[in-house]
């Protein structure tokens, strides 16, 4: 029997005992609890202005923290790891001139957490000129590309005039008459490709890439005159002294890009009204060379739709046209895999051009990488001049390439324009074939045999023509074999 005292002692014993388990446990609990990671950041977002600057973010973190590069180049962070407490981490932006808004993502991290901050950065190189879009209309655009190519017969470029130095007289031409359009219809042909420059000579204010308003009422008036004969009119930025050609890469991309926008913007604009006789080109001869190349060519002619159909209005369901890299067809068949994302289906058209072999078609002496042709076509060798035979580039060439598009694009429901081709003669004094009837002859079949095989293979030809061809001051026809042949090849 135990005595009461002992009970007693046992008792407050035990007592004690659970008071210090407690003790311990409670220690032991608050222990674990400091040493739970705390992670706060005090902004997630951060918007930075045009001209850059020096923004902060205060991290709060009872451990160490780090943070990731955003592998942005715009952007510079003072430091990318800390110990606990609070610290002001500064972020320095440099100056937008772009064109376009950059964004990037910082992750603060610490013992597993993860807080993200949003930064971006706008941009003022250009102002946006689409500043009165239309509701859509669809009125006298109801044709998709299809119906549209279907409409389009034979076509004239009107070149070396509207991309000239300086006005369309830049490089001796005559400015474009209605009484010209009217001759181009009579004389067989119901569309035009309009090459046209834009930023090179005809800004007025370079800084803002803003289009002198002259030179669009020009460009205007010309396009009226092609829809008042009912002609199919291609309005392009053509090469314009290389500003995207010569720029298809990562670092000019976003600048490109920007400037792009900002014309397209104000040309669509301006022809807005105009109905389906009117379609849009991207570029002229583009190049680009590989998959990267290829990638950003695509965001320029992506650029281009968006900007032409922001403005609304018939320019919602205008046909677009973009162009192949280099508009060579082999380069077309390889790289351009896929098209740019339109926001209305089947209103976009491919772009290739033609001049196979070019030591036939336009080399007007020799050069390093090959002589000059004076010679084309299965029955058309000459045994006078044997030298001057070609060597590649004959009738199976041309089935073959126009092969590419017709399975590649045409078959799909993509029609394809060959903007520009055809084969000139030789007669200047430095270079007069020995066998001048054999070479007159090539050049007729060249432009006979490659005009019928591309309306087979269902692509749309558009010849080019400077001048030498037909007389644009007394609208009379300078080369009627030359007129003949391409007739003939259309029928």
């Amino acid at each position: 029997m135990n005595h009461p005292l002992t009970l007693k002692i046992k008792s407050q014993q035990s007592f004690f005992v659970l008071l210090l388990l407690i003790t311990l446990l409670t220690s032991f609990c608050k222990k674990k609890e400091e040493v739970q990671p705390q992670l706060n950041v005090s902004l997630s977002e951060l918007a930075f202005q045009p001209e850059g600057g020096i923004s902060s973010i205060i991290v709060t973190s009872n451990s160490k923290w780090s943070v990731n590069n955003p592998g942005a180049t715009w952007l510079q962070l003072d430091q990318t790891t800390g110990n606990g407490g609070s610290t002001t981490l500064k972020l320095t932006a440099v100056p937008n001139g772009t064109g376009v808004s950059r964004s990037a993502t910082l992750i603060v991290t610490s013992g597993g957490q993860a807080r993200r901050v949003k930064l971006s950065q706008v941009s003022d190189l250009y102002p946006s000129y689409n500043t009165s879009p239309k509701t859509p209309d669809a009125t006298g655009m109801g044709s998709n590309a299809v119906q549209l190519a279907a409409k389009m017969h034979l076509g004239w470029n009107i070149g070396n005039t509207m991309e000239s130095p300086g006005g369309e007289t830049g490089w001796g031409n005559p400015q474009i008459t209605e009484s010209y359009v009217r001759f181009l219809k009579q004389t067989g042909f119901n569309a035009v490709r309009l090459p046209c420059a834009w930023d090179w000579h005809h800004l007025s204010d370079r800084s803002k890439a803003k289009i002198d308003p002259a030179w669009l009422s020009r460009v205007k008036e010309v396009v009226q005159y092609c829809v008042n004969n009912d002609m199919y009119v291609l309005l392009n930025i053509h090469w314009d002294n290389g500003w995207l050609d010569a720029n298809i890469n990562n670092l000019k991309k976003d600048s490109v890009n920007a400037k792009q926008k900002a014309l397209w913007e104000q040309i669509a604009t301006t022809m807005r009204d105009f109905d389906e006789h009117l379609m849009f080109a991207s570029a002229n001869e583009p190049p680009a060379e590989n998959a990267e190349q290829m990638e950003i060519l695509n965001s320029y002619h992506q650029t281009f739709i968006n900007a032409v159909r922001s403005t609304g209005g018939r320019n919602s369901y205008r046909v677009l046209v973009v162009q192949g890299p280099g508009t060579d067809f082999d380069k077309t068949d390889r790289l351009m895999n896929t098209l740019p994302t339109d926001q209305i289906s089947n209103r976009m058209m491919v772009e290739v051009h033609n001049y196979t072999p070019a030591q036939f078609t336009i080399l007007d002496q020799d050069a390093s990488w090959g002589k000059m042709f004076y010679y084309w076509g299965a029955s058309h060798h000459s045994t006078i001049q044997p030298d001057r035979n070609p060597t590649w580039g004959g009738e199976s060439e041309h089935i073959r390439v126009f092969g590419l598009m017709k399975a590649k694009f045409i078959d799909k429901g993509i029609p394809v324009l060959m903007g520009e081709y055809g084969a000139y003669r030789r007669g200047n004094s430095q270079n007069v074939p020995l066998d001048l009837n054999t070479h007159n002859d090539a050049v007729d079949y060249w432009n006979r045999y490659v005009t019928k095989q591309a309306i087979q293979h269902g692509l749309k030809p558009f010849f080019w023509d400077t001048g030498a061809a037909l007389d644009r001051r007394n609208n009379r026809v300078l080369d009627q074999r030359t007129i003949d042949a391409i007739l003939a090849g259309s029928r």
